[in-house]
């Protein structure tokens, strides 16, 4: 546990450049940081809550750390060393999370559950290096793969495959790695919309062939009336 808080103190002073140097910076992280704080809680009332089957007291704990840092980390929830959680105020972490080493969670993030789930892992399972937005919401149990960034406000669904940047009201893959999704070169581009319009154009004469062939056949059908008549 000694060697987890460490680590949570370090991701501290690693991801926030507030944070200044020197003895004063280890009081600031210390004492002034809520979200080194709702971790630091947490790896206390886990082990109660998980290994101990320790009642009632867990959570009132963590109501507790909610009340003091804003930040609402169920005992429940599985979280690596080296987490870091920024700012804080309105994040939410569900019992069965899985949030692994070296995250990043700004405020209001919520890994959560859609209600719809049956089985008891309902919440997201985000793998080593996952950036999450202000304001995102990642629901149910899908998994976040390995380096994956969530834009803020996006909505998290469906599983995120490693290292793809998310972003929109309803997630969609905007960046796999440095590669962005749908910038095609302006050649291509160009041949498609040629190909597009070739295909439109053979569409039309295939369409008036058909007119005229209809056309004559209801004539002969009106001459063939005619003579019988």
């Amino acid at each position: 546990m000694w060697r987890t808080i460490v680590e949570d103190y370090r991701a501290v002073r690693r991801n926030d450049p507030a944070i200044p140097g020197g003895l004063r910076g280890s009081l600031e992280t210390l004492l002034c940081t809520p979200g080194f704080q709702a971790l630091l809680v947490h790896r206390l009332v886990h082990p109660l809550h998980v290994s101990l089957k320790v009642p009632v007291l867990p959570r009132l704990l963590s109501l507790v750390a909610r009340w003091w840092t804003g930040i609402e980390i169920h005992p429940g929830a599985r979280i690596a060393p080296g987490v870091f959680i920024d700012h804080g105020s309105g994040v939410v972490v569900g019992e069965s999370a899985v949030v692994g080493r070296g995250c990043v969670l700004f405020q209001g993030v919520t890994l959560g559950a859609t209600g719809n789930e049956r089985t008891w892992q309902r919440h997201p399972i985000l793998e080593e290096g996952v950036f999450v937005g202000s304001g995102a919401r990642v629901l149910g149990p899908v998994t976040l793969g390995k380096g994956a960034r969530i834009g803020a406000n996006a909505v998290v669904l469906e599983d995120v495959p490693p290292d793809t940047t998310m972003v929109g009201p309803k997630a969609r893959a905007v960046k796999v790695g440095r590669a962005r999704i749908g910038n095609l070169p302006e050649g291509v581009c160009r041949q498609g919309m040629e190909d597009l319009t070739a295909r439109m154009e053979s569409l039309e004469r295939e369409v008036r062939s058909l007119r005229r062939q209809l056309e004559a056949a209801q004539g002969l059908e009106e001459r063939g009336m005619e003579a019988t008549g």
